[in-house]
């Protein structure tokens, strides 16, 4: 009995085409991490915790949040980064110290642009000057008095974050003068500025503002062209002086670059429908963040304008780190 080889190698092709797609489709066949590279409470980690059921129940699959803290996030993203690329590892981070990272750090370990791929942006947040109650300024003119004679203390997230680059303009262009206390995380400083023991703090809406709400910090300006709804009695810092400024917290989903487009695909389309959900919509917006999204390439993009944007400022402000 002759065999056809060429029939034998058609079927065997197919076979193979066909167990590849069904692999393709039996994705996600395990749990899914989420790593935050922040410790709790920050604004990431209080987003990721939101989706986090959404998604399982959405991808009938375990979703886990793990916090992978330090470095100012890139700890936990040099993890992702590193991964394999098969969406069963996602990053959700201030997509700000990803576009910082590069020109802040002489040292870092993978490179944003081309070790990740972007899946969808979230959400936005502005920063909120904020200060200890005690503290005798209501304003950023009076805060830039006191600076001018006191010694102020000044939180920051992390060094090279886009919350301390943002208190470094502020600082720039007002005249105001403070010394930088680095923490490991927003949730660390807001802590510390909270007890006093940092008296000024920049820091997204989402996180901050249910301690101003609470009376535990004084809110003295909004880092936003235009004032928020959610507190439209408070100035923004362009209103005060500082022109042409606008700053605040960008949080994303990204994977290791060269995930499948399929997979890639399907994360934006939950993602998207699990943010924009009326429940969490309104949620996240009851802090002050907006729903913000984007498709994958959409999200590259705006990496590489904010790698810009940073890079000057960075450069401006002279800072690089190990």
């Amino acid at each position: 009995m002759q065999i056809n080889r060429r029939k034998v190698l058609a079927s065997s092709l197919a076979l193979g085409l066909a167990a590849s797609g069904a692999r393709a489709q039996a994705w996600p066949a395990k749990p899914i991490r989420i790593i935050v590279p922040y410790p709790p409470g920050g604004s990431s980690d209080i987003i990721a915790r939101a989706i986090s059921q959404a998604l399982s129940e959405s991808l009938k699959q375990s979703v886990i949040v793990e916090n992978r803290a330090g470095a100012n996030g890139n700890l936990g993203a040099d993890l992702v980064a590193k991964s394999a690329p098969d969406g069963y590892t996602l990053l959700l981070c201030d997509t700000g110290a990803l576009a910082i990272s590069p020109s802040v750090y002489t040292r870092l370990q993978f490179d944003p642009s081309k070790d990740l791929r972007g899946v969808t942006m979230l959400a936005y947040s502005p920063h909120l000057l904020v200060v200890h109650p005690s503290v005798p300024a209501n304003n950023l003119k009076e805060l830039v008095a006191l600076s001018q004679k006191t010694q102020l203390n000044f939180a920051v997230t992390a060094m090279g974050s886009a919350p301390h680059l943002a208190g470094v303009a502020v600082e720039r262009a007002s005249q105001a003068k403070w010394q930088y206390i680095p923490y490991k995380g927003g949730s660390q400083a807001i802590g510390d500025t909270i007890g006093g023991q940092t008296q000024v703090l920049m820091n997204g809406m989402l996180a901050t503002l249910p301690h101003v709400q609470s009376g535990k910090l004084k809110i003295l300006g909004v880092s936003k062209r235009s004032r928020m709804p959610l507190i439209g009695n408070v100035p923004t810092l362009q209103e005060q002086g500082i022109t042409n400024f606008e700053s605040g917290t960008w949080q994303g989903v990204l994977v290791a670059n060269g995930t499948p487009a399929a997979i890639v695909q399907r994360l934006n389309t939950e993602l998207i429908k699990i943010i924009r959900s009326p429940e969490i919509r309104a949620k996240l917006s009851g802090q002050g963040a907006e729903v913000v999204t984007m498709t994958s390439a959409e999200q590259d993009q705006f990496f590489n304008q904010e790698r810009k944007r940073w890079a000057e400022v960075v450069a401006q402000a002279g800072i690089k780190l190990d």
